[in-house]
């Protein structure tokens, strides 16, 4: 039987999530990392991607926008600035402004940095909400 560990994903806004789960696959900024029971203790910076975990047997998809992961004796801590479980997203209002980041892209009216970042959080979105 899998060893769980305590995972706490916190937003400015909230608590998203608290529980006993079985792993969590994060996007890292050096690239995507797994998380197990009993894994060793340290400090990581997130980057726009998907997140998820294994809870009683179900895997819950998350977008996330960065942030960082606490991982300790006492179990995981994700502090993110924004995530969101895959079923929530709505995806009219991510395809608006998947539209309107593609269109300051291509303008080049904005700053290119800020609109490729908002590209990607909103392409992100999609892509997680489509999760199953």
């Amino acid at each position: 039987m899998p060893v769980n560990f305590q995972l706490r994903i916190v937003t400015p806004e909230k608590i998203l999530y608290s529980g006993d789960v079985v792993s969590l696959q994060a996007p890292g900024s050096e690239g995507s990392f797994g998380v197990l029971a009993n894994h060793a203790p340290m400090v990581a910076s997130l980057s726009t991607g998907a997140m998820d975990f294994v809870e009683d047997g179900d895997r819950r998809h998350l977008a996330t926008s960065g942030g960082f992961v606490e991982v300790s004796g006492e179990g995981v801590t994700v502090l993110a600035e924004t995530a969101e479980f895959n079923d929530e997203i709505d995806i009219t209002r991510a395809q608006a402004s998947r539209d309107r980041a593609h269109q300051r892209v291509v303008d080049r009216e904005q700053d290119r940095v800020r609109a490729e970042a908002a590209l990607q959080r909103a392409l992100n979105r999609l892509k997680v909400a489509g999760s199953a």
